[in-house]
């Protein structure tokens, strides 16, 4: 009994004493003037958004290549390049889109799919356009026109996520598109024409030959006149322009390194250290700034992850690094899509992904981690944070999604445990929407006390979780657990 008890004590002080090492690694690694150089230069103007497939955007992958580099982070296995190529689709935006309905005309016209067209004929109201709104109706050959969402959910995301279902469905019913309409204010216009009307991008694969003439698009009536119209009659005549799509191949860059690990076993397992570094670039002036320049989404959690490749580069850890810094992300996710398909070291040897991405903040005591309590790392993650004087939580904020709309999914997919980082919020608020895809999210708003304990906060989770002689996995019962016993064949 005495001896048992001496050998937990021991475990026990050697590794406090062996976290209190890794304190201090950290602190000697991670600068706030540092922090704030990166960001300042990460979200200038001068770098115009960063948008995927623009000129700025290559100049920020060049530059955290560079940094990686003078880090002494290795570049991507049997290369001597940190650049990953990213073949994607680029479809230019709309130039002119109007629809006339009886004696109505619209101009307020989202594309959901980026086709043009030109149709004179006729189209069907099918109210939600649900399975049974299409019972005794014919509509092969016709556009079909239907309220957005549902009867009990109109709400924006939410009819995102239906999208695809009614727009599958029309078309399994023989109909050429399909016609939604909404009633939003000035400022949802305006944000949903920017990211819906805009340049909009796909990862380039064998299939992309495939023509699909198949529309469908959102139509905002603030006035009601469309339902006006169809609350006496299902037909009408209706005419329809969409004009100025083309497509394009275009190539834009992952950046990726490797730092190896120093344990003889561990070292064949990886921990990925991933954050997107693009962003939305240049869209409608809001008091004579046009510039979005992404100081929170995501310079931030770029520059999370390069202080976790200095500190890691000068102090590897048990378990090998892989950091990723991601294109494309506000595009699709595209770059960490193409990545999980494209992967430079197999993705089994990938025990965990810990992503770095932001919306924005609204409590400074707190460290907001998406899918803490998804994996086996939550104690890792939580005595780390607290190590800095932060609290670690969990997402506040489920019904917006969150886990499910950062590269992080596309590796949780295909079984890797990956929560995502993010700095603190306890709801989804004013606060947070304030600078949450606006041109007011710029350097000079940011709290860098706040980020110097953040960030210190994310590098020792990392060490952490890297030198734990516990391999990380999902929590069972997850929706990514059997992927994972898949992946590493459990």
């Amino acid at each position: 009994m005495k001896k048992s008890i001496l050998l937990t004590l021991l475990f026990t002080f050697t590794a406090f004493i062996y976290a209190q090492n890794d304190i201090e690694k950290v602190k000697s690694t991670v600068s706030k003037n540092e922090i704030k150089a990166h960001i300042y230069f990460l979200a200038s103007d001068e770098l115009k958004g960063r948008q995927t497939g623009t000129s700025e955007n290559k100049i920020a992958a060049q530059y955290l290549a560079n940094m990686l580099r003078s880090y002494g982070v290795k570049p991507i296995p049997n290369t001597d390049s940190y650049l990953q190529t990213v073949e994607l689709n680029k479809t230019t935006g709309v130039s002119n889109a109007s629809l006339k309905i009886g004696n109505s005309s619209f101009d307020q016209i989202f594309t959901l799919n980026k086709i043009n067209a030109n149709y004179d004929d006729k189209a069907i109201f099918v109210n939600y356009g649900l399975e049974e709104d299409y019972k005794n109706v014919d509509v092969k050959g016709k556009y079909v026109i239907c309220i957005m969402g549902t009867k009990d959910e109109k709400a924006i995301r939410a009819s995102f996520s239906m999208a695809r279902e009614k727009s599958a469905l029309a078309k399994a019913k023989g109909a050429l598109g399909i016609i939604e309409i909404c009633n939003v204010d000035d400022a949802t216009q305006a944000r949903l024409s920017h990211y819906m009307n805009g340049d909009g991008m796909s990862i380039s694969s064998s299939n992309d030959s495939k023509k699909d003439d198949f529309v469908h698009l959102w139509v905002n009536d603030q006035n009601e006149e469309i339902n006006k119209l169809f609350s006496t009659q299902k037909e009408s005549e209706i005419s329809l322009t969409v004009e100025g799509i083309a497509k394009k191949i275009i190539y834009s860059q992952n950046v990726v390194g490797v730092v190896e690990g120093t344990d003889p076993k561990l070292k064949n397992e990886y921990v990925i250290y991933s954050a997107h570094y693009d962003h939305v670039g240049i869209g409608k002036p809001v008091e004579n700034d046009s510039i979005y320049n992404g100081a929170r989404d995501n310079a931030v959690g770029t520059v999370t992850v390069l202080s976790a490749a200095e500190n890691i580069a000068k102090y590897p850890t048990k378990r090998s690094a892989l950091f990723i810094l991601f294109t494309g992300e506000e595009k699709g996710l595209l770059g960490s899509k193409w990545y999980v398909e494209h992967p430079v070291i197999p993705l089994d040897q990938m025990v965990y992904c810990f992503n770095s991405d932001n919306g924005g903040y609204n409590d400074t005591s707190l460290a907001t981690i998406i899918g803490l309590g998804r994996t086996t790392a939550e104690k890792d993650i939580i005595n780390s944070v607290s190590q800095f004087g932060l609290k670690a939580i969990d997402d506040p904020a489920p019904e917006q999604g969150l886990f499910d709309r950062s590269d992080n999914v596309n590796f949780a997919a295909k079984g890797i445990p990956a929560p995502t980082f993010s700095m603190g919020f306890s709801a989804f608020d004013e606060q947070i929407t304030k600078y949450y895809h606006q041109v007011t999210d710029n350097p000079n708003t940011l709290d860098y006390d706040y980020l110097f304990k953040f960030f210190q906060s994310y590098v020792l989770a990392c060490r952490s979780i890297a030198n734990n002689p516990e391999t990380p996995f999902w929590i069972e019962g997850d929706k990514y657990y059997e992927a994972g016993k898949k992946l590493y064949k459990k």
